[in-house]
């Protein structure tokens, strides 16, 4: 297994990612979930909470969790202990079940903490999943009893919010997943270093909105100034699938034709140039369990030969720990 850690290691490391699930399913053991913190912090905010304690296992045997000390009078597993103690806040893209159900259903165990999103996340998360019927009411409004174990932070588009306790703070942006379904980008920063996290997103060439071209817009002077450490991005398909099937997500096709229009942004006479060597992190690719189709693989193999920007791209796997 290739070490990420070593590979991304450096002196200016600002941020460290703990894959706790990559794919976009139907495998329901690792779908979306990444714990971000500081370098020197051991305080996580989650980025989506589809695999959450199911992926904490992993990545603690895969010893991701190898420089945080298990506190021995917790009555509480290690495992556990990441969970209540370290994670201390969600950032949820959208409350589609791949994004949202290791959140749910590891509620019970977990400790009072913020769940942030734009009010139509939140929203449905209240309404549709913490409702009483689907699931108690974990969270801090809709239908009484209020456990108010999860409280709801509503976080406005563009507007720049502190993550308490981690020393982050985010800024979200508009992603458009399908037409119309409200997804969501999470622009964090520490130090004055930033990571960008996309939910589920389609192409701007794909419907009527120009979200992405929102985001690259922002993105584009961090990237110049070099303080964009990764942009995590979705690739869901290969480019042999239906026009249905890639409805609301990237394939490489897609993805490539969106980082040429970053690239425009950051470097207008020469493009070419404009992304080279930033770190691009490829996340929640869907295998169709179909044989002889390796979906991973085969995306791989198209991103690396369509990489006419000298991005360096980043195929995370379930449980490992990512420095940038």
């Amino acid at each position: 297994m290739r070490n990420w850690f070593s590979l991304f290691s450096s002196s200016q490391e600002e941020f460290k990612v703990i894959v706790l699930g990559c794919g976009g399913g139907p495998m329901e053991t690792n779908v979306s979930g990444y714990l971000l913190a500081k370098k020197n912090s051991n305080n996580f905010v989650a980025l989506d909470a589809g695999s959450l304690l199911g992926g904490i296992f992993l990545a603690h045997k895969k010893k991701s969790f190898k420089d945080i000390p298990k506190n021995e009078s917790s009555p509480y597993g290690f495992e556990g202990q990441i969970l209540r103690d370290h994670i201390k806040g969600y950032l949820i893209s959208h409350a589609h079940l791949d994004h949202v159900a290791g959140l749910v259903l590891n509620a019970p165990i977990d400790t009072k903490k913020p769940i942030f999103g734009i009010s139509t996340t939140i929203d449905y998360l209240r309404d549709h999943l913490f409702n009483g019927k689907i699931w108690p009411n974990f969270g801090s409004e809709g239908v009484e009893p209020c456990i108010n174990q999860y409280l709801y932070e509503r976080i406005r588009l563009q507007e720049m919010v502190t993550i308490p306790d981690t020393g982050l703070s985010v800024e979200p942006f508009a992603l458009s997943h399908p037409e119309g379904y409200p997804s969501t980008a999470f622009l964090v920063e520490s130090s004055g270093m930033y990571i960008v996290y996309l939910g589920d997103t389609a192409s701007d060439a794909v419907g009527s909105q120009n979200h992405l071209n929102t985001l690259w817009r922002a993105l584009a002077p961090l990237i110049q100034q070099k303080k964009l450490r990764a942009l995590f991005v979705e690739c869901s398909y290969p480019e042999k699938h239906s026009t249905h099937a890639v409805e609301g997500h990237l394939d490489p096709t897609y993805l490539m034709r969106e980082l040429h229009a970053l690239a425009e942004l950051v470097n207008p006479a020469h493009p070419k140039k404009g992304l080279k060597h930033l770190n691009i992190v490829i996340t929640h690719v869907k295998d169709p369990f179909v044989k002889g189709c390796d979906t991973f693989h085969q995306i791989k193999k198209e991103l690396e030969k369509g990489n006419d920007l000298g991005v360096s791209w980043v195929f995370a796997r379930q449980g490992e720990k990512l420095v940038f």
